[in-house]
């Protein structure tokens, strides 16, 4: 299909971010347009690309999306991708058409060559497109002047951060809050600036109107997604109190209402210090994600598929070990009570799990290993810590094992082979189950929120949803002498 001059000119005069420019000035902006037709599904770039035409709909629908998502669409004498003509801009997102239809597009490179466009009115063209640019800053530095509810993921990844987040953008926005999420977790409290913070919007109309604002994130697609996006590791200078301190009158500035910790045993310590800060207006809760399930009184999400994971990497040493005539002592997530560790020994059936806090007669178990074709023992990465650090061991904690037995009288015919922890498991894709846990400890946390609660974290206990005061909160979790019984099949 042919589109006439006329047909471009009257495009192009409707499109808003071109309004201040006279008539003449948009018939040579046509002049040097070219028109291009798609059909219906065609890509007419993708997220990551580089920019370098402005478009502008001349007929048809043309859909941004993200993460497989459809955000918006763009229709007639609507703009998108004009930020490719102020600089080498990448693609936050990838445009489709939906059904067959063409666009207008001006090319950087014809904008600025004087053969095809006079200095002062490409000076003019520019100008409109940094104040429109502008405008979208502007928008941005006031969204985050006021921030209704903040969460802050920090520590050690897990299955389940993302999900979590998602579900809580969910069940929060539908109560009327808007939600915002520290970038880095507390560093991000310690830095304040804006581009330290983005904004979860779960519903897809209001995130159309606001997808042009940095920072602007939409959540659904959170729900199932590996890994965390909004977390830092470790940050082990929010242990000083100038720090905290910082942080907590940066959140009051900002006029916080409602703060949410997600994560481990690091970051409950760090959230319970914040609270302690701040004034009773502003309320604190926290979500345990972790691993090793080292938030006691409560599932953890992440423990779950941390389980499954676990087990399945187990299985496999297992199956080496027969065919090779092997001892793997492998080193498992467990810096405390070795929950991991544990029930991944048991869901694989492996031969004995090596805990944290437990004591082991390291000659029987030599004596055992001595007499077998093939082995896997399991050993929590903080069994004996204490120990190794003041004799300043080197190895990890499956080698010091190792070490003990061989001087214990490990003397066998399997060739022994140490494993180091892996961090694969962190990256996961979070389980159903997991994925319901979140959704449980936000569903509850918004009704503790509407019931006035705080300082406290919603609990799943055998099943049922409460919720436990942070004063009452352990971090250090044990496991249960008799389960422990269970994981050790040599003798």
């Amino acid at each position: 299909m042919s589109y006439t001059p006329q047909a471009i000119y009257d495009t192009l005069r409707a499109v808003e971010a071109l309004s201040p420019l006279q008539d003449d000035e948009i018939r040579q902006i046509a002049a040097i347009c070219s028109v291009k037709t798609f059909s219906a599904r065609d890509i007419v770039f993708e997220e990551g690309d580089t920019g370098e035409t402005a478009n502008v709909v001349l007929d048809g629908v043309f859909c941004l999306t993200r993460f497989g998502h459809t955000l918006k669409q763009y229709r007639q004498a609507e703009m998108f991708g004009e930020v490719a003509l102020l600089d080498e801009h990448t693609h936050t997102g990838t445009i489709i058409a939906r059904s067959g239809g063409a666009l207008i597009q001006l090319s950087r490179k014809r904008l600025e060559d004087d053969a095809y466009m006079p200095p002062a009115l490409r000076a003019k063209i520019y100008k409109t497109f940094v104040q429109q640019m502008s405008r979208y800053l502007n928008q941005g530095e006031a969204l985050y002047n006021q921030m209704d509810v903040l969460l802050i993921q920090d520590g050690g990844c897990a299955p389940g951060y993302n999900s979590v987040t998602a579900f809580l953008s969910e069940y929060l926005e539908k109560k009327g809050h808007q939600v915002f999420i520290a970038a880095s977790g507390f560093r991000s409290l310690v830095s304040n600036r804006n581009e330290d913070y983005r904004c979860l919007i779960y519903d897809t109309r209001v995130f159309r109107q606001l997808d042009t604002i940095r920072g602007v994130i939409f959540s659904p697609p959170l729900r199932s997604e590996r890994g965390a996006n909004f977390r830092s590791e470790r940050f082990p200078d929010f242990k000083k109190e100038e720090l905290q301190k910082q942080a907590a009158q940066n959140i009051v500035k900002r006029q916080v209402k409602i703060v949410i910790g997600i994560g481990g045993n690091g970051t409950f310590a760090g959230t319970r210090a914040l609270a302690a800060r701040l004034p009773e207006s502003v309320k604190v809760y926290f979500i345990p994600v972790t691993i090793d399930s080292d938030v006691y009184g409560t599932s953890c999400i992440g423990e779950f598929t941390g389980v499954e994971a676990g087990a399945d990497k187990i299985h496999c040493y297992m199956a080496d070990s027969r065919t090779h005539q092997r001892c793997y002592i492998i080193e498992m997530m467990g810096a405390r009570g070795g929950f991991h560790a544990l029930h991944s020994c048991l869901g694989a059936g492996a031969h004995l799990a090596v805990l944290p806090g437990s004591t082991y007669d390291l000659k029987k178990i030599a004596a055992a290993i001595n007499t077998r074709r093939n082995t896997v023992i399991v050993v929590a990465e903080g069994y004996k810590r204490d120990l190794r650090r003041q004799t300043g061991y080197n190895g990890n904690a499956a080698e010091f094992f190792r070490d003990e037995l061989l001087q214990n009288g490990l003397d066998t015919r399997q060739k022994v082979v140490c494993e180091p922890f892996s961090r694969d498991i962190r990256g996961a894709a979070p389980n159903n189950m997991d994925i319901t846990l979140a959704q449980r400890m936000a569903r509850r946390l918004v009704e503790m929120i509407d019931a006035g609660e705080n300082h406290c974290m919603p609990a799943v206990q055998a099943g049922k949803e409460t919720s436990i005061p942070f004063d009452q909160i352990r971090t250090d979790n044990s496991v249960e002498c008799r389960l422990a019984e269970l994981a050790n099949r040599l003798y």
